[in-house]
C-alpha cells in the first residue's frame, strides 16, 4: 500500500474514532470581529484559516450606553459573513464570545436578536473578568513563554492586564479604557495634539493607577501583549526603531514624539502603520504607555495568541469551564454556609426530574441547560443570609449580581431564573431575555426546579 492510502486510511481511522474535527472560535470585540477555524487530532489544535472584519462596535455606543442600529448592522452583516463559512459546523463546536461593548450596551439584546436572524450560533456575551482570563489562556498556549508571565491586551472598548504563572492566572482585571473609545472621547475630531495625547495617557492612568501595588507585589519574568493595539505598536517599532519589536519606554516616547508631528489621523505616515488603524493608533500609543508607567514595565514583547485563541482552547478542554463552575458553585457554597444535606437533597429530586423531560427544542443545548438546572439546585439558598422570607427573591438577586466565574451572562441569567421563579409567577415577557435558550425548554427546566424546591420546602 503507497503512502498516500496510509494517509487516507489513517485519515478515515481518525474521523471514525471521532479524533479528528474542527472548531470555530469567534471574537465579537469592540473594534474588530475575528473568526479562527482549526482542526483537533488527539489533542492539538491545527489552524486552517483566519477572518477578520473591522465593525467598530464601540463607536456606536452613544452617552448612555445605547448602541446605534448602524453598529448593530455593521456586527449583523459580518455575522452574516461568518454564518456562510461555517456551514455545516455543529453548534458544539462552535464558540462565540461578545465583550466590552455588547456587556456594556443596555440594548444589547437587540443585537442578539437581530444576529439569530442570520447567524445560527449562541452569543456568549462575557464578563471582563472572564474576557481576562481567556486571554491569558490564548496566550499562555500559543507563547515559548514559561514561569510567571504578565499580558496586557488593549482591545477597542477596554484594556485586560492579567498575572499569571504558566498556564493559570493569579490576577485578572478588565478597565474601560480602548482605543475606540477613547478616540471617540479624547479625539473627536482625529485631531492630534500633545493636549489631547496628554489628556488620553493621564485619564489611562486615573484608571489603572490602583492596581499598581498588587500587581508590582506579585511581580512577572516576562511581559506579552496582545491583540490590535500592540500588534501594530510592535510593527511600527520593528519597522522603524528594532527589527525585533520589542516595546520598551524609550521606543513609545519615540513613536509619540513622531505621532505629534501630525496634527489629524489621516496625516499619520509611519511605516508599519496600516490604514485601517491609523485613527486608533493614537489613543491605543497613549494607553499603552500608561501601562508601562504604572507597572514600570521595562520591555515587552508581541504574543500572537489572544481571546480568540483562548476561546478556540476552551473547546478542546471544555471540562476546564466545569471545575471552575464547580469552584464557584462551592465557593458559594461556603461563603454563605450553605445546609450541603438540603442542597443534595434537592439536587437529586431535580436531576431526577430533569431526566424524564425529552422534549428538548435544542437538544444540543440539554447538558448545559441540565447543568445549570443542578447548580441552580445547590445554590438556591444563598439569599438565606438576608432573610428566609422571600428566600428565593433573595437568592435570585444575589446570584444575579455576583460575579461568577464559569457562567456566562446568558447562563447567570437562567440560573437566576431557575432559582428565582415559582411556575405560577412567571410571566410570556420573562422568556425574551433569552437568546440561546428554547422558551419551551427553559419553562421545562423551571418546573423540575418548582417541584425539586417545593418537595423539599421547610
Amino acid at each position: 500500500m503507497n503512502n498516500e492510502n496510509l494517509l487516507a486510511k489513517a485519515s478515515a481511522y481518525l474521523h471514525h474514532r471521532g479524533e479528528v474535527r474542527e472548531i470555530a472560535a469567534i471574537d465579537l470585540g469592540s473594534n474588530s470581529f475575528h473568526m479562527i477555524i482549526a482542526r483537533i487530532i488527539n489533542g492539538s489544535i491545527q489552524v486552517l484559516s483566519r477572518l477578520k472584519q473591522k465593525v467598530q462596535l464601540a463607536e456606536g455606543l452613544d452617552e448612555n450606553n445605547v448602541l446605534s442600529q448602524e453598529a448593530i448592522q455593521r456586527g449583523v452583516n459580518c455575522l452574516a459573513l461568518f454564518a456562510e463559512r461555517l456551514q455545516g459546523f455543529p453548534a458544539q463546536n462552535v464558540n462565540v464570545v461578545g465583550t466590552f461593548t455588547l456587556r456594556t450596551a443596555v440594548n444589547n439584546e437587540a443585537f442578539l436578536r437581530q444576529a439569530e436572524q442570520v447567524f445560527p450560533y449562541p452569543i456568549n456575551i462575557i464578563s471582563g473578568q472572564m474576557e481576562a482570563k481567556t486571554i491569558y489562556a490564548g496566550v499562555s498556549h500559543t507563547q515559548p513563554e514559561t514561569g510567571r508571565k504578565f499580558v496586557v491586551d488593549i482591545g477597542g472598548g477596554s484594556t485586560e492586564m492579567i498575572i499569571g504563572e504558566d498556564f493559570h492566572p493569579l490576577i485578572a482585571e478588565s478597565r474601560h479604557m480602548g482605543c475606540v473609545s477613547f478616540a471617540k472621547k479624547f479625539f473627536p475630531n482625529g485631531e492630534i495634539s500633545a493636549e489631547n495625547f496628554q489628556r488620553t495617557e493621564q485619564s489611562a492612568v486615573n484608571k489603572i493607577e490602583d492596581l499598581a501595588f498588587e500587581y508590582r507585589k506579585l511581580g512577572w519574568q516576562s511581559v506579552l501583549g496582545s491583540s490590535g493595539t500592540i500588534k501594530t505598536v510592535y510593527q511600527v517599532i520593528a519597522a522603524n526603531l528594532d527589527p525585533n519589536g520589542i516595546i520598551t519606554p524609550q521606543r513609545l516616547a519615540q513613536l509619540r514624539e513622531k505621532v505629534l508631528q501630525a496634527t489629524h489621523f489621516d496625516q499619520l505616515q509611519l511605516e508599519g502603520l496600516n490604514e485601517d488603524r491609523a485613527d486608533v493608533f493614537v489613543p491605543g500609543l497613549a494607553i499603552l504607555s500608561a501601562v508601562f508607567e504604572v507597572f514600570g514595565i521595562e520591555e515587552m514583547r508581541y504574543s500572537d495568541g489572544a481571546l480568540r485563541e483562548g476561546v478556540m482552547y476552551s473547546l478542546e478542554k471544555n471540562f476546564q469551564v466545569s471545575n471552575i463552575r464547580q469552584r464557584t458553585a462551592l465557593a458559594l457554597a461556603e461563603q454563605f454556609n450553605l445546609d450541603m444535606a438540603q442542597s443534595e437533597r434537592v439536587y437529586q429530586s431535580a436531576q431526577r426530574l430533569a431526566a424524564q423531560y425529552s422534549a428538548w427544542q435544542n437538544s444540543q443545548l440539554q447538558d448545559e441547560m441540565v447543568d445549570i438546572l443542578l447548580w441552580a439546585a445547590r445554590l438556591h439558598e444563598v439569599g438565606i443570609v438576608i432573610n428566609h422570607k422571600g428566600l428565593q427573591k433573595h437568592s435570585a438577586y444575589i446570584l444575579q449580581n455576583m460575579e461568577l466565574p464559569g457562567f456566562d451572562k446568558e447562563q447567570q441569567r437562567l440560573l437566576t431564573t431557575l432559582v428565582r421563579y415559582q411556575i405560577n409567577n412567571i410571566k410570556q415577557t420573562d422568556f425574551t431575555k433569552f437568546s440561546r435558550y428554547a422558551e419551551q425548554d427553559i419553562l421545562a427546566l423551571v418546573r423540575c426546579a418548582f417541584a425539586a424546591l417545593s418537595h423539599f420546602a421547610e
